[in-house]
């Protein structure tokens, strides 16, 4: 697959495993929980590419992806990690 192929954002999301559909995925785009390279976004077409950071706001946290390539299809949980890279900071545990 060549490093310069784009997915619309709601497909990526809904194979990366993020959310458990693809209209969940579009719903999360459209109300502005979704940011590619820190600008908002409220399409569910906005294309995403390898290399672009996604900050991801859910119910109750907040994730950070760099995506490495597009999906091909919702497959296991494996198969969708090798689609990021998880940046996201984990809070520190108060002793």
């Amino acid at each position: 697959m060549a490093t310069d192929e784009r997915q619309r954002i709601d497909k990526w999301l809904f194979f990366a495993r993020v959310v458990k559909s693809r209209s969940l995925a579009a719903k999360l785009a459209q109300a502005g929980r979704v940011r590619v390279n820190r600008e908002k976004i409220n399409e569910a077409s906005q294309l995403v590419r390898p290399g672009d950071v996604l900050t991801i706001t859910l119910d109750r946290r907040i994730l950070v992806y760099r995506v490495l390539a597009p999906g091909l299809r919702r497959g296991p949980a494996e198969e969708a990690r090798l689609l990021y890279e998880d940046l996201t900071q984990t809070p520190a545990i108060k002793e």
